[in-house]
């Protein structure tokens, strides 16, 4: 028997580690690419946290790269559930990062993640209803239904086009055969 520990589980998360060589670019700065693969960290840390069962990443939006950062600092990101619907949940994942000597970190990259939790057959399940404390929570959670909206007019765009491309694509495959 699972004993339900929602009332306990935290809602949010801060991960801190220091930026290592293998994480930089050509550049001399880290590779965005693996920033990315710290919020998804952070996030699924967070959502997992909060549902207390295996979760998928489902969407990340709008990923904001602010400022560059350098090997060797401290990099530290914070995650936070901001939303949940029935088997999805919302995570805004901030990245900070500074010299691991000084007292102040520089937000460097933030977004929001989009979670689905399953089940052990792999189908998306409930998850615990968060709901906002402060007016900060209530501000986040507007944000992330706006999110929402915006995303389904945005696929629905996208869908129009990829249609438009695929009706055109054998005019133009023909072309480059010929």
């Amino acid at each position: 028997m699972k004993h339900d520990m929602t009332a306990s589980r935290p809602h949010r998360i801060t991960l801190r580690f220091l930026a290592e060589p293998v994480d930089v670019n050509f550049g001399g700065k880290v590779h965005g690419g693996a920033v990315m693969k710290w919020i998804d960290q952070a996030g699924y840390s967070c959502a997992v946290g909060w549902t207390g069962d295996y979760c998928v990443t489902q969407y990340v939006g709008g990923i904001y790269f602010l400022r560059p950062i350098l090997v060797g600092e401290l990099v530290e990101t914070r995650a936070q559930v901001i939303r949940t619907g029935n088997t999805s949940l919302h995570v805004a994942v901030e990245v900070y990062a500074g010299d691991p000597l000084g007292t102040t970190l520089q937000r460097a990259s933030h977004c929001v993640i989009v979670f689905v939790a399953l089940d052990h057959q792999g189908r998306p399940k409930q998850v615990p209803k968060w709901s906002p404390s402060s007016a900060v929570d209530v501000a986040l959670e507007q944000y992330a239904v706006r999110l929402l909206d915006f995303r389904k007019q945005l696929d629905q765009e996208m869908e129009a086009r990829l249609k438009w491309l695929d009706e055109q694509r054998p005019d133009n495959l023909s072309r480059i055969n010929a």
